[in-house]
C-alpha cells in the first residue's frame, strides 16, 4: 500500500480531477490513499512545528517513509521505479510525505527512510500532488513493462 500524507487542501478542480484520475489509474497497481493534515498559518517556526507534529502523528514505524525534499537524492524517472520497486519488496507499506510550504522540522526529517527531490525547483504544494502521484504510476507502468514511458 502507498500512502501520501500531505499539508493542504486542494483548491482547483482541475487539480481534483488529476489526482483522482491517477488514484484510479493506480488501483491496478496498488492500494493508495491520500492523508490530507490542515495547514495552518502563524509564524514560520510555529507554523513548521505544529505542521510537523500533525505529520509526526501519522507517521508509522512499520512503513517506509520518504520525504519529499528539496535536498534529497534527485532520480530520474527509471531510477525512481526501479528504487520504489526495490522499497516495495522489502516493505508492504510506503508512506510519501509532502510537507507544507515552509517545510517540515527536523524531527520529520530524521524519522523518515529516505528523502528525495523531483528538482531544486520549488513548486506549488497542489500541483506537486500530482506530479507525485503521476510519477508513481509512471513507475509501475515501467516495473510492469508497460507502455507509457518514453
Amino acid at each position: 500500500m502507498i500512502r501520501i500524507i500531505c499539508v493542504g487542501k486542494i483548491k482547483e478542480n482541475y487539480l481534483k480531477e488529476a489526482i483522482s484520475e491517477y488514484l484510479k489509474r493506480l488501483t491496478k497497481y496498488t492500494k493508495i490513499e491520500i492523508v490530507e493534515l490542515p495547514d495552518v498559518s502563524y509564524d514560520m517556526k510555529k507554523t513548521i512545528n505544529e505542521e510537523s507534529l500533525n505529520i509526526l502523528s501519522h507517521l508509522k514505524e512499520s512503513d517506509y517513509n520518504i520525504l519529499l525534499d528539496i535536498n534529497g537524492m534527485e532520480y530520474d524517472s527509471l531510477e525512481f521505479a526501479k528504487n520504489l520497486d526495490n522499497i516495495r519488496n522489502n516493505n508492504s507499506n510506503i508512506t510519501f510525505i509532502i510537507g507544507g510550504s515552509y517545510g517540515v522540522s527536523l524531527d520529520v526529517k530524521n524519522k523518515v527512510n529516505m528523502k528525495i527531490s523531483f528538482s531544486k525547483l520549488t513548486f506549488p504544494h497542489q500541483l506537486f500532488r500530482v506530479m507525485l502521484l503521476e510519477q508513481i504510476y509512471r513507475a509501475f507502468k515501467i516495473i510492469n513493462n508497460e507502455e507509457y514511458h518514453k
